[in-house]
């Protein structure tokens, strides 16, 4: 989650230069340039009218073609704020969560602290996630963004269509206890099917429920090799070995029996299959 953490406060801390930075060219624009005047006459000219319509008019931003009443700097500003949610969808809407708590439940299982590190579980969460996610965004750009982009609907429009094949996607792994729980803390009334509900409701439910789903799985996964710690423990205490920690034993044993069961492949199998 660290990565998370350091891509959000990148984003804020651009997002903030780029609207500082474009407000004060906005405000302060170059300086007037003053051409040298003729020398008065003593023949005046008659005075010309100017029309109103050519008189260049002093705007305060920069007007965007098709946002009208919205200039350059808060657009940027909305714009990069909301990429720093970007993280945050990933954790929430996705099977990321999942992923990345089996993988450490793995590491801690085998007895390794560092190996593989926090960037390579991410990683490879992270692509499980854009592997598994892919269907839901081709639905979600074929039915919302394709259209948005030729002007056929409109941006509530697109947010209402975007939001069906993920909620599709999450209706199928959320839990009914989960969702029950967090209807009543939102004090609204039970809807007649589960595609009635709220996202308000849902997107919290599918998160505990991802949660649930994660720790099941590492717990399991843990079983297996809390075994083989037991048992190296009794046999070395039992031949008086007291000076021998366990755990130097057992974990070179656990990831012997682990490369032998080819458990990379049968892990991420089992994963990938469970959100068939």
């Amino acid at each position: 989650m660290n990565l998370c953490r350091f891509v959000r406060h990148i984003s804020i801390a651009i997002s903030l230069c780029i609207a500082l930075g474009t407000m004060a060219a906005a405000q302060f624009g170059p300086p007037a340039t003053v051409n040298d005047a003729p020398p008065p006459s003593s023949v005046s000219a008659p005075a010309v009218a100017v029309p109103q319509a050519n008189r260049p008019q002093n705007n305060s931003g920069i007007q965007i073609q098709g946002l009208p009443g919205s200039n350059v700097p808060w657009s940027i500003v909305i714009l990069l704020t909301a990429l720093t949610l970007i993280p945050s969808l990933l954790v929430c809407i996705t099977p990321f969560a999942r992923l990345l708590i089996v993988f450490h439940f793995l590491r801690q299982a085998l007895g390794l602290q560092t190996t593989p590190s926090n960037q390579t579980l991410i990683g490879l969460s992270l692509i499980l996630t854009c592997f598994l996610m892919q269907p839901v965004a081709e639905d979600i750009y074929g039915n919302a963004i394709a259209p948005l982009e030729a002007g056929h609907i409109t941006a509530m429009e697109a947010l209402n269509k975007g939001e069906v094949p993920l909620r599709k996607f999450m209706v199928h792994y959320v839990r009914e206890k989960d969702v029950s729980l967090f209807l009543h803390l939102a004090n609204e009334p039970r809807p007649a099917s589960i595609d009635d509900i709220s996202m308000r409701v849902l997107v919290p439910a599918y998160i505990v429920s991802e949660l649930k789903a994660g720790f099941q799985i590492g717990t399991v996964l843990f079983l297996p090799f809390l075994i083989v710690d037991m048992v190296v423990a009794s046999i070395t205490t039992s031949v008086g070995m007291l000076q021998l920690p366990p755990v130097v034993i057992s974990t070179p044993i656990k990831l012997l029996l682990f490369l032998m069961v080819d458990g990379w492949h049968l892990l991420i199998g089992s994963l990938m299959r469970s959100f068939r």
